[in-house]
């Protein structure tokens, strides 16, 4: 790994936390610059020249039509797309903490670190809990029982499952339900303390009551962590967000705070979408 990509956790990890005035918002620390970025599926143009900044320790959410984009974005920010054949970056960089992400130099393995990934489907390992949490900690070559054992809990507490599972920790993880899967998943997640997550439409398989939860625990993580949600749900997305950003055809028309993008957007394209007029 370069000296740059050595730098990466340092310059990423516990970004600086956002007090807001009492009067008046700052303008939050931008923990992702996405700078004129165009991405391609083989010759098909899939982003635009997006240009957008992500708040370090907010929830921006992204919502749009299917196939406007929104989850090839977000997979750029840990080059989960790097994993198709035929895919590439024409122009622009993703930045995060400085770091041109895109940079050759890169560490892809050090960058997924540190930009944790919940899918859309729930995807447990087919281990014990205990080992779904400990798992990415011994690939970095934990080996502590003491320090797993706390890391573990930690992380299961962080995900508001501890107190259900903390009796059956070494029975297996797909036992569980829908629900508790996917903040199982949130919590293999945040063991390896990343500074962002990336969510993929993390409750379009549960239960309102499972819903629920997810979205409690995402106020609660915004604490510790930079949280970045695609979600078809307008409502979940009014619920959970501090900044939206809305797409179509691959290019952002708007983004801006939560509140203003659901009562007065700027562009006709968005409030033409939220009011269901669209198209």
């Amino acid at each position: 790994m370069s000296s740059q990509l050595a730098d990466m956790p340092s310059k990423i990890v516990n970004p600086p936390s956002i007090q807001p005035a009492a009067d008046a918002l700052p303008t939050p620390t931008p923990m992702i610059v996405v700078d004129h970025l165009d991405f391609y599926y083989g010759k098909s143009k899939a982003l635009h020249a997006v240009n957008m900044n992500i708040a370090a320790k907010h929830v921006t959410a992204f919502i749009g039509p299917s196939g406007c984009g929104k989850s090839t974005l977000l997979r750029c920010f840990n080059r989960m797309n790097d994993l198709i054949e035929g895919t590439r970056i024409g122009a622009g960089e993703v930045r995060i903490q400085g770091v041109n992400i895109y940079d050759p130099t890169v560490d892809v393995i050090s960058l997924r670190r540190q930009v944790g990934m919940v899918f859309q489907k729930s995807n447990p390992f087919p281990k014990s809990i205990y080992q779904n949490i400990s798992y990415g900690l011994e690939l970095q070559g934990v080996k502590d029982k003491k320090r797993l054992d706390e890391v573990v809990e930690k992380s299961l507490r962080g995900a508001a499952l501890w107190d259900e599972v903390k009796d059956r920790l070494h029975s297996s993880a797909l036992g569980l339900s829908g629900g508790q899967q996917q903040r199982l998943c949130i919590a293999r997640a945040i063991a390896v303390e990343p500074a962002v997550i990336l969510m993929d439409e993390p409750c379009s398989a549960l239960d309102p009551i499972a819903t629920s939860k997810v979205e409690e625990l995402i106020q609660e993580l915004k604490k510790k962590f930079t949280i970045v949600i695609v979600t078809h749900s307008m409502q979940q997305a009014g619920r959970c967000s501090d900044m939206t950003a809305f797409f179509y055809l691959g290019k952002l028309i708007e983004m801006d705070a939560t509140q203003k993008i659901f009562t007065k957007p700027s562009q006709q394209q968005t409030e033409d979408y939220i009011t269901g007029r669209f198209g």
